[in-house]
C-alpha cells in the first residue's frame, strides 16, 4: 500500500501537468520509461537464458534415458553436461555481477544523498560545525545474508567494510576523494601530503585527512585481499568443476556398466530359461516319441504274436491233419494189407482147391 501510495503522490505532484516544475520532471519522467524499458528487457532476456539453460537440461536428461556404455557417448554426455554448468555458471555469474553492481549503485546513492542532506543541513544552520559523516543504517544494504553463502569471507568482510565506513570513497564525495587520491599519489603516500591536501579539501580537517588515509590503507588492504581472495575461490571452482565433472563421467560409467552387467545378467537368465524349456520341450517330445515307439513296439508285438499264434494254430491243424493223413493211411495200408492177405488166402483156397482136383482128375484116370 505504501508503494502505491507513493507512486500515487509521485504521479499527482511530479508528472502532473498542470505543475510549475513540469519542465524540470519530464526528465523524471523520461529516465523512468527509459528504465521501466531497460527492465522489460533485461527481463526478456533472463527468460531467454533460463529458457535455454531449461532446454539444454532436458536434452541431457533425454540423454540419459538410453545410456550406451562407449567412449563417445561418455564423451558426448561430458560435453553436455559442461555445457549445461558453463551457461548455468555464466548465468549466475552475470546475474551476481549485476547484483554487485546494483550494490555499489546503491551504495552510491545512498553516500550521494548524505552528503546531499548534509550539505542542506549545512544550508539550513548556516554553520559549518555540522559538517560530519551521517550514518544511515536503516538506508543500508547488508550483504551477509546476500553474499555469505555464495562468496569467500575475504569479500564478505570487505563488503562489510564498504558499508560500515561509508562505501567506496570513505564517506567523502567523489570531488574530495578525488583530490585527496590526487595529492596522496602525487607524494606516493607519504604523510607530507596532508598540507598540500588542506589546500584541495576546503571544509576538511587534518584529522580528517588523517582518518581518510588510515580508511584508505585498510582499503586498499582488504580490496586487494578480496582479489586474491576471489582468485582462489575462482580456481577453488575450476578444480570444484572438473573434479564433480571427473566424479560424475565416472559415475555414469559406473552406472552404464552396472546396466550393461545387469542386461547381460537378465540376458543370460533369459537363455538360460530358454534352454531349460528347449530341453524340457526335448525331453517331453523325446518321452511322446519313447511311448508312441513303445506303443508301437507293443502293437508289432501284439501282431507278431497273433501272427505265432496263427502258425501255431496251422501247424497244429496240418498236424492233426498229417496225423489223420498217416492214421487213414496206415488204416488204408492195413485194410488193403488185409484184403491182400485174404485174396491171397482165397488164391491159396483157390490152388489147393485146383490142385486137390487135379490129384482127384489125376487118381481117377
Amino acid at each position: 500500500s505504501r508503494l502505491a501510495n507513493t507512486e500515487k503522490d509521485k504521479n499527482g505532484h511530479l508528472y502532473n501537468r498542470k505543475s510549475d516544475f513540469r519542465v524540470e520532471y519530464s526528465i523524471l519522467e523520461e529516465l523512468e520509461h527509459r528504465m521501466t524499458v531497460s527492465r522489460k528487457t533485461e527481463k526478456a532476456k533472463i527468460l531467454q537464458q533460463l529458457s535455454k539453460i531449461q532446454n539444454n537440461v532436458k536434452r541431457l536428461q533425454q540423454q540419459l534415458k538410453d545410456v550406451k556404455p562407449t567412449p563417445e557417448f561418455v564423451d558426448k554426455l561430458k560435453e553436455m553436461m559442461e555445457e549445461v554448468e558453463n551457461a548455468i555458471n555464466a548465468f549466475k555469474e552475470e546475474q551476481r555481477q549485476i547484483y554487485e553492481q546494483l550494490l555499489k549503485e546503491e551504495k552510491t546513492v545512498i553516500n550521494e544523498l548524505s552528503v546531499f542532506e548534509r550539505k542542506v543541513e549545512q544550508w539550513a544552520l548556516g554553520s559549518s560545525t555540522t559538517e560530519k559523516v551521517l550514518k544511515f543504517s536503516s538506508a543500508r544494504v547488508s550483504v551477509d545474508k546476500t553474499l555469505g553463502n555464495h562468496l569467500p569471507a575475504e569479500v564478505v568482510e570487505f563488503e562489510r567494510f564498504l558499508q560500515r565506513t561509508g562505501g567506496r570513497q570513505g564517506g567523502w564525495d567523489d570531488y574530495d576523494h578525488q583530490n585527496f587520491l590526487k595529492v596522496r599519489t602525487k607524494h606516493k603516500g607519504r604523510l607530507s601530503y596532508v598540507d598540500e591536501a588542506l589546500e584541495y579539501l576546503c571544509g576538511r580537517t587534518k584529522e580528517d585527512i588523517e582518518q581518510h588515509d588510515k580508511w584508505y590503507q585498510e582499503f586498499l588492504i582488504l580490496h586487494e585481499r578480496k582479489k586474491e581472495s576471489i582468485k582462489k575461490w575462482k580456481e577453488k571452482q575450476r578444480q570444484e568443476k572438473e573434479g564433480n565433472l571427473k566424479e560424475k563421467a565416472e559415475k555414469m560409467l559406473k552406472e552404464a556398466w552396472l546396466q550393461r552387467e545387469e542386461a547381460q545378467k537378465q540376458k543370460a537368465a533369459e537363455e538360460r530359461k530358454r534352454q531349460q524349456a528347449a530341453i524340457e520341450a526335448w525331453k517331453k517330445q523325446k518321452a511322446i516319441a519313447f511311448a508312441m515307439e513303445q506303443a508301437s513296439q507293443l502293437k508289432l508285438e501284439e501282431e507278431k504274436e497273433k501272427k505265432q499264434q496263427k502258425e501255431r494254430q496251422r501247424q497244429c491243424h496240418m498236424k492233426l491233419l498229417l496225423e489223420r493223413y498217416t492214421l487213414q493211411k496206415k488204416e488204408k495200408e492195413e485194410l488193403e494189407k488185409l484184403e491182400k492177405e485174404k485174396r491171397e488166402e482165397a488164391e491159396k483156397e483157390e490152388r489147393k482147391r485146383i490142385a486137390a482136383e487135379e490129384i482127384t482128375k489125376f487118381q481117377e484116370r
